[in-house]
């Protein structure tokens, strides 16, 4: 099949690693597969070139000009499928198959950003779902966002197809050397105030002395000018956790970081699924993080790791508490459970099956 993924850019973002994951599997499944993207931004440029998966950027300011000249691209590339991933490229893909066409149509929900529905834009986007093939969501809890928005949606149209991990050499992880010196945290994620740096420096700020002694927060992530807290960052100086709290520059091979590290953190106020809890439970690695999207519904409390909420500074608080409390047979534990329980949800062999499946490959399996 020739392949087209549709998506905004290839900045350092969930999404666009998601995607590309998928794009390199069916790339190896014997498919033709390309990228369309309409900002130039060539964070993961190299990785693609280097599995001779060719991308096209379309710069375009105006949104109207852009459109009508990603929906010239899509019409002219004599595709078999288009697979898009997030709100804009969904559905300029959509609109590129008016009034006809010939392709099949995959579109990706990634986002269970509870503000879409109160934005008539963002919920006219879920209306235009209606004339795509199939709409998948990495999560249960997207998924019923989207049918609350569009209750006309068919069920045969909407699937949840968990996050794939692409991921080697893990047959031989070695167990984490629990505070050895200090219990290292590793975060990756953008800092936006989704994210909730805020939130976690103020729990930081609320344990003991000997507790901050002890953590050592490795935070990897691109700085979002706009929507970053800069607050947050005056009151790590202010509070005095410099040595608690350290900030890097995004990186390609998060797993290296996540071996590297005792547990995996995220206190985002809400996510489509993450890519990093996956990717942490398939390293190994207990996690502690926010309630958000499916977590509560494949995880447990003191089985996987710690869990808060993320709009309750106590709570964060109180899990930090435990993480530290916690001891090295009980860390390791957790991990274990969580490498098996991430080889059934994230195969990604049958999750490359079941998408390639959506975009009308006769070859793969049924069933």
């Amino acid at each position: 099949m020739k392949i087209l993924c549709v998506i905004n850019s290839l900045c350092p973002g969930g999404a666009q690693r998601q995607l590309i994951n998928l794009a390199i599997g069916f790339k190896r499944n014997g498919h033709e597969v390309s990228f369309l993207a309409y900002h130039n931004e060539n964070f993961y440029t190299s990785e693609l070139l280097e599995n001779d998966i060719p991308t096209t950027f379309l710069v375009e300011p105006n949104y109207l000009k852009r459109l009508l000249k990603m929906r010239k691209f899509i019409r002219g590339g004599q595709y078999d499928a288009v697979l898009a991933f997030l709100e804009a490229p969904c559905f300029i893909a959509t609109v590129s198959g008016f009034p006809y066409r010939k392709w099949k149509l995959v579109v990706g929900e990634r986002s269970a950003d509870p503000n879409i529905l109160s934005s008539f834009k963002r919920r006219f986007y879920r209306w235009v779902h209606l004339f795509a093939d199939y709409v998948v969501a990495n999560s249960q809890t997207n998924l019923e966002m989207v049918r609350r928005i569009n209750p006309l949606m068919p069920n045969r149209k909407c699937k949840v197809i968990y996050n794939m991990l692409r991921i080697n050499d893990t047959a031989n992880i070695n167990k984490s050397n629990f505070f050895k010196d200090k219990l290292k945290m590793v975060i990756l994620a953008n800092q936006r105030k989704l994210k909730n740096l805020n939130g976690l420096v103020e729990a930081v700020n609320m344990l003991g002395e000997n507790e901050r002694k002890r953590l050592r927060i490795n935070w990897y992530g691109e700085r979002d000018i706009k929507d970053h807290d800069l607050e947050a960052l005056k009151k790590i100086d202010r509070y005095g956790l410099v040595d608690v709290f350290a900030f890097h520059e995004p990186i390609k091979d998060v797993n290296v970081k996540i071996k590297e590290s005792d547990v995996v953190g995220l206190f985002s106020h809400y996510e489509g699924f993450p890519n990093i809890i996956c990717e942490a439970m398939i390293l190994n690695k207990p996690v502690i993080c926010s309630t958000v999207s499916d977590i509560p519904i494949l995880l447990k409390e003191d089985e996987n790791g710690f869990f808060c909420n993320p709009e309750d500074i106590v709570s964060i608080s109180n899990a930090l508490k435990k993480l530290l409390a916690a001891e090295k047979e009980q860390l390791n534990k957790m991990g274990d459970t969580n490498r098996i329980l991430a080889d059934k949800l994230f195969n990604s062999e049958v999750l490359i099956e079941n998408y390639l499946t959506l975009l009308g490959d006769k070859k793969v399996k049924s069933g």
